[in-house]
């Protein structure tokens, strides 16, 4: 009878083993509609740094597409970065995909990939930025996007390095100093 009531308090009393973690999916699990049609599969870019951007066209920062080519072809053979065209911050990109790839054209001779316009906050996030912003998908850290061309940086095997605020411009020291390392 003593056996049997410790072995009972035993299964109700002790402590249970934590759950094993889900191990954290990579970047390259994602693919996403391309603002001209067709499918950005980010698997295309295994041992490539990826600079994911959301963007719009009549922000503040919308200058900061300039550097962004430049980044882009600096580091061509290291670096791809991806544009997401949102609309989430003072609805400073209401465009259509075809406004938004004519403006990107036109106005900053952009050739870098432009994801189609997506959603990177609220109840219609984007998958893809629950995976940027969740450190239970990424496996690295939670975050927020807090405005208009904020930058997440993927390393050559498809793992969250970091988030750089839309004040890091893309020729910032810390963020080429992260590109290059």
């Amino acid at each position: 009878m003593i056996l049997k009531t410790f072995l009972l308090f035993s299964f109700f009393f002790s402590p249970k083993p934590e759950p094993v973690p889900t191990p954290a999916k990579t970047i390259y699990e994602y693919k996403v509609a391309g603002l001209t049609g067709g499918t950005i599969d980010l698997s295309q870019y295994k041992g490539k740094k990826i600079l994911i951007v959301n963007t719009a066209s009549q922000c503040g920062y919308t200058p900061q597409y300039e550097g962004l080519e430049k980044l882009a072809k600096k580091y061509a053979k290291t670096l791809v970065i991806i544009g997401f065209p949102a609309n989430n911050f003072g609805a400073q990109e209401p465009g259509t995909n075809e406004d938004i790839k004519a403006f990107c054209s036109k106005n900053y001779g952009v050739t870098f990939p432009m994801a189609a316009k997506i959603s990177v906050k609220g109840s219609d996030m984007a998958p893809i930025y629950h995976w940027l912003t969740e450190k239970a998908q990424n496996g690295v850290k939670d975050s927020d996007v807090k405005w208009n061309f904020q930058k997440y940086l993927i390393n050559e095997k498809g793992a969250l390095i970091d988030v750089y605020m839309s004040n890091i411009a893309p020729d910032n020291s810390t963020l080429i100093k992260a590109i290059e390392g």
